[in-house]
């Protein structure tokens, strides 16, 4: 199920490389996926994500096709919320899974060691801890948001940790920041030692989607996106 050139070598070496996860859903309200897409992978996000928690597998597969295409064309990653099963009828690059998903060990038997996989990390412990099959970590939320509803931020107390362990070389994984993170925010997420983000609301909802994700690049110290990658 391995999209031509997209070896799990060269998916793993892209992720390396990724610094700015964009997550958003499918834009129904907007009626500008493509366009949308597009732009934000034009403009340097390395990563995106299809997340639409109560969707049928069908209108994933319809939808997906938009982010696998999107991500070709752009030499960026395609990750679907969730759904393994997804993942490989619409050939997408991996799963991000949750604490509660299915087992990581078992998501490997399914998806094979080309496709990656990530997994949501709240505290400490799951950081450390976390699933060995995960090719990337996902730590926060650093501050509340409408998209983890009753979940508490988690400050960037988690964020220095990671840190440390990956200083530490404790954890080689790529890591990424999420949780509330634009561009006021991301001076603090820097400080702690992150270097990847994730992020929803601060492009979803932007009226210049590529202008944001340019900010957020250059707040992370870097700039556009590389000629090899694109």
């Amino acid at each position: 199920m391995t999209a031509p050139g997209r070896t799990g070598a060269w998916r793993r070496r892209r992720l390396a490389r990724s610094r700015l996860y964009v997550v958003t859903g499918a834009r129904r309200e907007h009626g500008d996926l493509v366009a949308f897409l597009d732009a934000v992978l034009g403009a340097g996000a390395d990563l995106v994500q299809l997340r639409e928690k109560e969707a049928e597998a069908g209108d994933l597969l319809r939808w997906g096709e938009a982010f696998r295409d999107a991500a070709a064309r752009h030499g960026a990653l395609f990750v679907v919320n969730d759904r393994p099963d997804v993942v490989l009828a619409v050939k997408a690059d991996g799963v991000h899974l949750g604490q509660n998903d299915l087992p990581g060990a078992f998501v490997r038997s399914l998806l094979g060691p080309e496709l990656v996989i990530g997994i949501s990390t709240h505290d400490e412990d799951q950081f450390a801890a976390a699933l060995p099959e995960a090719d990337y970590l996902c730590a926060g939320p650093v501050h509340a948001t409408p998209t983890k509803p009753g979940r508490p931020g988690t400050g960037v107390a988690l964020l220095q940790a990671a840190a440390r362990r990956s200083a530490a070389g404790e954890e080689g994984r790529p890591w990424f920041a999420i949780g509330g993170i634009d561009r006021q925010t991301l001076p603090e997420v820097v400080a702690a030692g992150a270097r990847r983000i994730v992020v929803v609301r601060a492009v979803t909802e932007s009226e210049d989607p590529a202008a944001a994700v340019t900010a957020l690049r250059r707040g992370l110290g870097v700039g556009g996106p590389s000629p090899q990658d694109r």
